[in-house]
């Protein structure tokens, strides 16, 4: 069984993340190198185009499964 972190510890985590959590693309974007920031988009937008063909697959085999005749 995992240990509990105290609410204290959680809390302060927490509020550092409300503070500092939106500045991390920012941040790296600013220190990188136009080829890093291309090759990261790059990565992003493949990943993008894998999860979409997924989803448009599996759109059509459910609906290839609901028309099928029954036997």
């Amino acid at each position: 069984m995992p240990k509990r972190m105290p609410p204290e510890v959680l809390e302060y985590l927490q509020s550092l993340g409300k503070k500092y959590g939106s500045q991390g693309g920012k941040k790296a974007a600013k220190n990188m190198t136009a080829q890093e920031r291309k090759a990261r988009a790059k990565k992003a937008a493949d990943a993008a185009a894998r999860k979409r063909t997924a989803a448009r697959l599996a759109r059509k085999r459910a609906e290839r499964t609901r028309r099928s005749p029954k036997r």
